[in-house]
């Protein structure tokens, strides 16, 4: 998972950064918030993990202004080492998901990044097929069903779809999409992408006809969306 770490410590950060990595996940360390907050218009994290007490802006302030940047808003972990319960309080009330007090044990720190990650992504067991929206994706042959049409997908058009559909209405960018799908690939050039997106379009019905909008977020990446116009001409 993209993970975002936001604190002014910076050795704190760094030993955060190589916990996270070595647990596999893959990390970028802020120590301004205006910095994360300016990359969240670029870039797309799974989790976001952040202190409260910062020069600038408090994890507090940055909790607020999330809603005014993102569609869908990643689990936020809070990481203090203010401990008292009307802290706590007020912190899970501004729209964190979880409250660690530092100093902490990293086995806490990770069981409690998997927990979030895990309510919200949650895994279907590799072998299992998925349903999204009415179509039902089989992994072991890549395709991907609806009323009775199978359409059969290439690898990395499977891995797509699927993280579109389990993201539906979440703007992901196209560093996320190409790091998800294929990896660490600083020679793939964008046009790979904007090319599996336009056949995935076609294949997929990804339309209004279709009951689906697959937008381009410019100069971000896309978005799917459930598009009501089928619904409502329907009615």
């Amino acid at each position: 998972m993209n993970i975002a770490v936001l604190d002014d410590d910076q050795a704190h950060n760094d030993l955060l950064a190589a916990m996270l990595r070595q647990a596999g996940h893959r990390c970028t360390v802020y120590e301004r918030p205006p910095a994360l907050l300016a990359d969240l218009r670029r870039q797309t994290f799974d989790l976001l993990i952040m202190d409260w007490n910062m020069p600038e802006m408090t994890g507090i302030d940055v909790l607020a202004r999330l809603p005014e940047l993102l569609s869908t808003t990643p689990p936020v972990l809070l990481v203090t080492s203010r401990s008292v319960e009307s802290d706590v309080v007020e912190g899970l009330n501004a729209g964190a998901d979880d409250y660690l007090v530092k100093p902490f044990e990293p086995s806490i720190l990770l069981a409690r990044v998997a927990a979030l990650l895990r309510r919200a992504y949650p895994a279907a067991p590799p072998t299992s097929g998925e349903t999204h929206e009415g179509w039902t994706f089989d992994p072991a042959a890549e395709t991907a069903t609806r009323d009775g049409k199978t359409e059969q997908l290439t690898s990395k058009e499977f891995q797509l779809a699927l993280i579109l559909f389990r993201n539906m209405s979440r703007a992901l960018s196209r560093d996320y999409l190409l790091e998800r799908v294929w990896g660490h690939r600083a020679d793939l050039e964008t046009r790979t992408l904007d090319a599996h997106i336009s056949r995935l379009r076609g294949k997929l019905a990804l339309r209004p006809a279709g009951g689906f909008r697959l937008v381009t977020v410019y100069g971000f990446g896309y978005r799917l969306e459930r598009c009501q116009t089928v619904l409502e001409d329907a009615q």
